[in-house]
């Protein structure tokens, strides 16, 4: 059994901070030396590790998202085997364009948060977006009420941890909206399973859609490229937007202390700036088969299609799963202040296509590889399969996960020497790899057309 043990042992921890809040603390969570939380499990009674376990989202002992949802007290009419159960799938976005411009997406992730607070749902949210808890960390989790910004809107791509926030929302009577990744989501349930009195606290549940987590490092290895070094960065976003230009042509900018002026560049011309490329991946997210937070009561993400993305300001996947929520989105396009287009659950699917073919054919093939390396797997909602994909597909997969392997041991190496060319010469060789295989598909697939169009004519 692939228990918390193993998947600490495999570097497969991705911090969420579960493990520590239901051993109250025995399981310490610190930052690791790749920019990632991880759980250190020496000197730690074997009952401590027990209860971790049955909350680790990596591990056999808790339970998976089919089981997560099956314990949840609500009605959801319809079901997708990519998406989970839902009520409603919708694209949308606010209809303040002066809001818009201060958030990443269709800005209805914090507008549903600051609903929940003035309908009184909620007394407060916790999310990342705080500042860190040690001066080198940008952000971490935190909550904010009613008497303060509810959201820090925009994306943060920046690994942090439940670890402490949790404990401090259980001290007070308030009740919570808790936003996540997937695996956060999973493990926060699981928390309310193995702690019923969280129940109280923790009331309702945002998910993220994820691609794929990143370290802190991913940040500071992009504001590096802009001239800034780690230990100079006050603060970064990750997305902004460029009037007129398509919603996924969006900048990074970064500030270094000291300076208000922010330096800017597209996102896609720095090195690790292709999502596809995997830069600072951690392993966790090589074994997860949920893209859209099936746990949660309703999740939100980018509507990637390209009826949307021509679109600049921005456009949310919204798939809802709790009535009350589900009754809010409805009222605000009511009264016009969101617009909301129902989507087929198949247009959902595509929005996310890369996300789903990684975590599903591509987790079959990772599964079937470490299991004929004789290393322990955690059982998954997807079989083992080396022939998932064809072999040409595969090379990229293994190629992708090597460069995210890779990138957190050579940025590393570059920090300590203080030269980022130690990172940025590597990748650029993996990436031009990974673009040779790539090619290699694309010319297959096009001959596979030629032959079909020429048996047509």
């Amino acid at each position: 059994m692939h228990r918390i043990e193993e998947t600490v042992a495999r570097g497969m921890c991705i911090g969420c901070g579960g493990c520590s809040v239901v051993s109250k603390g025995k399981i310490p969570v610190t930052i690791g030396t790749h920019r990632l939380y991880q759980a250190d499990l020496r000197e730690t009674p074997e009952a401590a590790v027990r209860a971790g376990s049955r909350v680790c989202p990596f591990s056999d002992e808790s339970p998976d998202e089919d089981t997560l949802v099956a314990a949840l007290d609500r009605s959801t009419p319809s079901y997708d085997p990519l998406l989970g159960k839902y009520i409603s799938i919708w694209a949308g976005r606010v209809n303040d364009d002066e809001y818009l411009a201060g958030s990443s997406s269709g800005g209805l992730t914090s507008w549903l948060l600051t609903e929940l607070i003035n309908r009184g749902i909620v007394d407060a949210i916790i999310n990342v977006g705080r500042p860190g808890p040690t001066q080198q960390e940008l952000l971490g989790y935190g909550w904010t009420d009613s008497g303060s910004d509810p959201t820090r809107r925009k994306s943060h791509y920046y690994a942090a941890t439940m670890a402490e926030v949790i404990p401090q929302a259980m001290s007070t009577d308030a009740r919570y909206a808790l936003v996540g990744v997937p695996c956060f989501i999973k493990a926060a349930r699981a928390l309310c399973l193995e702690m019923p009195e969280l129940n109280d606290r923790l009331t309702v549940f945002v998910g993220l859609v994820c691609g794929h987590y990143k370290t802190q490092a991913w940040a500071e290895s992009l504001a590096w490229q802009l001239g800034i070094r780690p230990n100079e960065l006050a603060d970064i976003d990750f997305r902004i937007k460029q009037p007129g230009r398509p919603s996924n042509e969006y900048l990074l900018g970064a500030r270094r202390h000291g300076e208000p002026e922010w330096r800017m560049a597209p996102t896609s011309q720095l090195i690790g700036g292709n999502w596809g490329h995997s830069a600072f991946q951690p392993e966790a997210c090589n074994f997860c088969d949920d893209v859209v937070a099936e746990a949660a009561d309703v999740s939100f993400g980018d509507a990637w299609l390209p009826e949307f993305t021509r679109e600049s300001r921005g456009t949310n996947i919204v798939v809802s799963r709790e009535p009350t929520i589900d009754l809010i989105l409805q009222s605000g396009a009511e009264t016009a202040s969101i617009t909301l287009h129902s989507l087929d659950p198949r247009a959902a699917v595509r929005s996310q296509a890369g996300g789903f073919r990684q975590r599903r054919q591509g987790l079959a093939v990772r599964l079937a590889d470490d299991i004929q390396a004789g290393l322990s797997v955690p059982k998954k909602r997807v079989a083992p399969n080396v022939k998932a994909v064809s072999k040409r597909r595969a090379r990229l997969l293994r190629q992708r996960r090597s460069m995210a392997a890779g990138s957190h041991r050579q940025f590393t190496e570059a920090s300590i020497n203080g030269d980022l060319n130690l990172y940025l010469g590597w990748m650029n060789r993996q990436i031009r790899r990974y673009e040779r295989i790539e090619t290699s598909l694309l010319r297959k697939a096009l001959r596979i057309v030629r032959t079909i169009f020429d048996g047509l004519f």
